[in-house]
């Protein structure tokens, strides 16, 4: 694996001005904060402030004219990694939208239904859905309502559980956030140019922008999914925030219309009709949407994804933010966008001050999500070389095995339904292995969740919390989440509470087994 071949045990992964470049085929430029109008000091102070947010940070890439003037990793998490984007997925699909508006393959007019034959259809067509236009799911105005992404997930045909889902208001008037809607997007990108939104943007927009190991997740009939399942590097998320910032050229050569950027960023509908004239006192969730893009404050256009997945474009500065992450509030985390970046950004070139550089290229090189410690171990409880069959659980685990390795770590075996995943547990350390076992996810119960794509990388540690109890971390590295198995011993019995690490706690699924 690739990845195993750059990433040593102990490395600490940050990439400031050499390293990461060499992740990429064709690199941003790098420079120093000073010389882009930004001091270093204040680029110190948003890490440490993040580290004691609410927000477990993963990577962020800042760039100033066109420069990546600071990037940073939180170990395991690496440059050469993809990373899970969830809805910031959707901006990607827009410019599909955009690039076969272009070709003149669609108009932005034309009815959804008009791309599906008749027995997709509902019959009769109801006079809603008649109406509703490729427009329509641009600005999330489908018009159903709740949000029926999980219902229609679950089916084996998504396009056609989509059009028989009730359109309760009129088309184009009401905002209610539809990720379905953006997979049919994505259904008629595919309809009119015979690709998947991936396959089609790879010589339009990933190759001309140097974005390589780009993948998709896909529907039953092999739709890209849309409104979610991209996965991109933090590089590859920053070109495309550049790109736009930029009116969609690049080194010379229009890659988006212009026109289609501004329009793709203009505000097209508000959240929040109550809330006319949004100001920056109203935060950044009402401030308007464009073409599968947020408004946002000061002037910001974003591409957002859940859990905190933001690609943040700042005209007024000539700046982009990219960050990958796991939270609990997003406004807390582009809060601190808002607080340490934005006001310390000047028009002009900073005296050069190698002090503050040298310090913000050794505090970005420390940075870590270190694995939990123990004092305790597990002496009194000999586990090494057991297995324990487990009852029916949701998590579709039928055994679980262990074996001690000769440098202290654990090799952890989970069998499943259909195959046995096994993984390295280091201590006091993360140990990487690949996996096709499916981590944590929120479309985890989508139909088709995952098939065909490749193994994703993790990284294991662990500690004994008592001498019975063993602690398995476990981080799907390419994916903002991450699953803790507890495992208690008592005699021949096992005990393990499973959770994920975005149910903050709130949910683990008890599994319990016997020795065999």
């Amino acid at each position: 694996m690739i990845a195993f071949n750059i990433i040593r045990q102990g490395w600490v992964l940050l990439l400031f001005f050499g390293l990461s470049a060499a992740a990429q085929i064709d690199p941003l430029p790098r420079s120093t904060p000073e010389k882009e109008g930004v001091p270093a000091q204040a680029i110190m102070d948003f890490i440490q402030a993040a580290g004691k947010s609410k927000t477990e940070f993963h990577s962020f890439m800042f760039v100033r004219h066109g420069k990546v003037i600071a990037e940073g990793w939180w170990n395991p998490y690496a440059s050469n990694l993809k990373h899970t984007l969830y809805s910031t997925s959707k901006s990607f699909t827009a410019a599909a939208v955009g690039l076969a508006l272009t070709e003149k393959k669609l108009k932005l007019t034309d009815k959804v239904i008009s791309f599906f034959p008749p027995e997709e259809l509902p019959n009769p067509v109801p006079p809603f859905l008649a109406e509703l236009t490729v427009k329509d799911a641009l600005i999330m105005s489908d018009g159903q309502d709740p949000d029926p992404t999980h219902q229609v997930v679950g089916t084996g045909d998504w396009a056609k559980t989509f059009m028989a889902t009730p359109i309760l208001n009129k088309p184009g008037a009401k905002f209610l956030y539809n990720s379905t809607g953006t997979y049919m997007l994505s259904a008629v990108v595919q309809k009119v140019t015979g690709q998947t939104v991936l396959d089609y943007l790879r010589p339009r927009l990933f190759d001309p922008l140097g974005i390589t190991g780009e993948d998709w997740e896909t529907s039953p009939q092999g739709v890209s999914t849309g409104g979610w399942g991209l996965r991109l590097k933090t590089e590859d998320m920053a070109k495309f925030g550049l790109l736009y910032l930029q009116g969609g050229r690049w080194k010379g050569k229009q890659i988006l219309p212009r026109e289609w950027v501004k329009e793709a960023t203009t505000a097209k509908i508000l959240q929040n009709p109550g809330i006319p004239s949004p100001s920056d006192n109203d935060g950044d969730w009402v401030q308007g949407y464009c073409y599968q893009m947020w408004r946002c404050r000061h002037n910001g256009v974003r591409a957002d994804g859940a859990f905190g997945q933001f690609i943040i474009m700042l005209p007024d500065q000539d700046a982009v933010v990219a960050i990958t992450a796991e939270t609990p509030d997003m406004q807390d985390e582009i809060n601190l966008v808002w607080q340490y970046l934005l006001p310390p950004m000047v028009n002009w070139s900073l005296k050069d001050d190698a002090d503050a550089d040298g310090k913000l290229k050794q505090l970005l090189a420390s940075l870590a999500l270190p694995p939990r410690k123990g004092a305790a171990t597990g002496a009194d409880f000999n586990i090494n070389g057991k297995t324990y069959t487990l009852q029916t659980n949701e998590k579709r685990m039928t055994a679980i095995g262990f074996r001690l390795q000769d440098d202290n770590s654990w090799q952890v075996t989970v069998k499943g339904d259909s195959a046995e995943y096994s993984f390295p547990f280091g201590d006091g350390k993360w140990l990487r292995t690949s996996t096709t076992r499916l981590g944590p996810n929120l479309l985890y119960g989508a139909q088709h969740h995952f098939v065909g794509m490749p193994a994703v990388m993790t990284a294991g540690s662990y500690h004994w919390k008592d001498e019975n109890t063993l602690e398995l971390v476990l981080r799907y590295i390419e994916s903002p989440h991450t699953e803790t198995m507890t495992c208690h011993f008592d005699g021949q019995a096992v005990s393990i509470d499973d959770e994920s690490s975005f149910d903050y706690g709130k949910k683990k699924v008890a599994i319990s087994g016997t020795m065999q």
